[in-house]
C-alpha cells in the first residue's frame, strides 16, 4: 500500500503582541508600535519583544536593545509586555486550530503546525482549508495570520514567512528544492547568524549552495549538525506533527540582535523572561522546584546551570533571585553574550507540599 503524501500547515500569527495591542487600542493602527520595555528617552534597558510592520520600516527588530529602538524610532508607541492578555488570546486561537485537524502541535505562543493529510486529498483542498482557517481567525479574533503549506514541517514553516503579513504560500513536494534554492541559508531552522557566517566562509550563501556542497565536508566542519542542515537544504524532514503531552518545563530565551557584554541589559532581559515564565506558571497553576539558565556566547559556546530549590514556588521574586544568582558566573567583560535562556521544571503538586513564602 502506497503511503499518502503528507500535507502540513504552519500557521504563524502576524506580529502577534503588537497586533493584539492594536486590536485592543484601535487608535494605534497605522502607527509604529513596539512591545518590550520603557525606553526612558533612549536610556532604558531591556530589548524589543515584538514590533509591528510600521516600526520595522525604521529598522526596529525583535531582540534589539530598547535604547537603539528609541534612536531609530522615538515617535513609536512603546508598551510593556502584557503576557497575560497574549496567552489568553493565544489559547483561543489554538482552540480554533485544533478543530481543523486531529494532528496539532503548538510552537510557542503564536505558531502551530497542523497535519491535514486526512482532511485534504490534494493541495487545492488544502488551500481552501487554509483560507477557511484564516477567515475564521480573522472573524473570531480580529487578527491576521500567515500560513505555509508544504510536504513537511520544515518547508511549511519556511513558506509561512514568505508573504507576511496575511500570507498564504503553497509548496508542493516536487517544488521543494526549487523553492528553497534561492533563499539565504539563514532561513533554515537552527541556522543562526554565527552558523551563517561560518557557511559563508565556505562559499555557501543560499540553501541551493548548501544542497550542492560536499556533505562530508559539512560534517567535518559542523559535526552532526552539518548532516542535518544538508538534509534540510534538500527539503528533507520526517518529524511528525504531535501535540505535547504533560508539561515538563516552561522556558523562554532571547537572542540579542547584537552580541553584548552589557550586564544591565542582560539582567533586565532576564527579569523579563522571569516575568513571562511566572505568568505562564500561574496561569496553569504550576509550581516548580528547578530553575535553569542558559548562556550562549558570541562563539556559540553554550552553558547551562541549574538549581533545585528546597521548596516549590511560582513566585516572581523567587525566580528572579535564583536566575540572577545562577547567571553571575557567566557574565564577563571579555566575553559577549549572544543568547540567554531561562527554564523552570520539576513541577510538583501543591498537595502535601510546602511552598516558599
Amino acid at each position: 500500500m502506497i503511503e499518502k503524501k503528507r500535507i502540513i500547515f504552519h500557521i504563524d500569527m502576524d506580529h502577534f503582541f503588537t497586533a493584539v495591542e492594536e486590536r485592543e487600542h484601535p487608535e494605534y493602527k497605522g502607527k509604529p508600535v513596539i512591545v518590550g520595555a520603557n525606553p526612558k528617552e533612549g536610556k532604558g534597558r531591556g530589548v524589543v519583544s515584538t514590533c509591528n510592520y510600521e516600526a520595522r520600516k525604521f529598522g526596529v527588530r525583535s531582540g534589539m536593545p530598547i535604547s537603539r529602538a528609541w534612536k531609530l524610532c522615538p515617535q513609536a508607541i512603546y508598551l510593556p509586555v502584557n503576557y497575560e492578555l497574549y496567552v489568553k488570546v493565544s489559547n483561543e486561537i489554538m482552540d480554533t486550530l485544533r478543530e481543523y485537524s486531529e494532528k496539532f502541535e503548538q510552537w510557542g505562543i503564536d505558531e502551530a503546525f497542523l497535519d491535514v493529510t486526512s482532511k485534504a486529498k490534494d493541495y487545492a483542498e488544502a488551500e481552501a482549508l487554509a483560507r477557511l482557517i484564516k477567515k475564521e481567525i480573522c472573524e473570531r479574533e480580529k487578527l491576521t495570520c500567515s500560513i505555509g503549506i508544504g510536504p513537511n514541517k520544515l518547508v511549511a514553516k519556511i513558506a509561512s514567512d514568505i508573504q507576511k503579513p496575511d500570507g498564504l504560500t503553497i509548496v508542493r513536494e516536487n517544488e521543494t528544492e526549487k523553492f528553497l534554492a534561492p533563499l539565504p541559508v539563514r532561513k533554515l531552522l537552527w541556522v543562526g547568524r554565527k552558523t551563517e557566517q561560518k557557511l559563508e566562509t565556505l562559499g555557501i550563501k543560499t540553501i541551493g549552495d548548501l544542497s550542492h556542497y560536499d556533505p562530508t565536508v559539512l560534517a567535518e566542519n559542523f559535526g552532526i549538525m552539518g548532516t542535518q542542515i544538508y538534509l534540510m537544504a534538500h527539503g528533507i524532514d520526517k518529524s511528525e506533527v504531535e501535540e505535547r503531552g504533560e508539561i515538563k518545563s516552561i522556558s523562554r530565551d532571547i537572542t540579542f540582535e547584537e552580541d553584548t557584554s552589557d550586564f544591565n541589559l542582560i539582567i533586565n532581559t532576564l527579569d523579563k523572561l522571569s516575568e513571562e515564565i511566572c505568568n505562564d506558571a500561574l496561569r496553569q497553576n504550576l509550581y516548580f522546584k528547578t530553575v535553569t539558565i542558559k548562556v550562549r556566547y558570541e562563539n556559540f559556546e553554550t552553558h547551562t546551570h541549574s538549581r533545585t530549590l528546597p521548596l516549590i514556588t511560582n513566585r516572581l521574586q523567587d525566580l528572579r533571585k535564583t536566575a540572577k544568582e545562577l547567571i553571575q558566573n557567566y557574565l564577563r567583560l571579555d566575553r559577549k553574550v549572544r543568547l540567554i535562556g531561562l527554564r523552570v521544571s520539576n513541577f510538583a503538586s501543591t498537595e502535601k507540599q510546602k511552598t516558599l513564602i
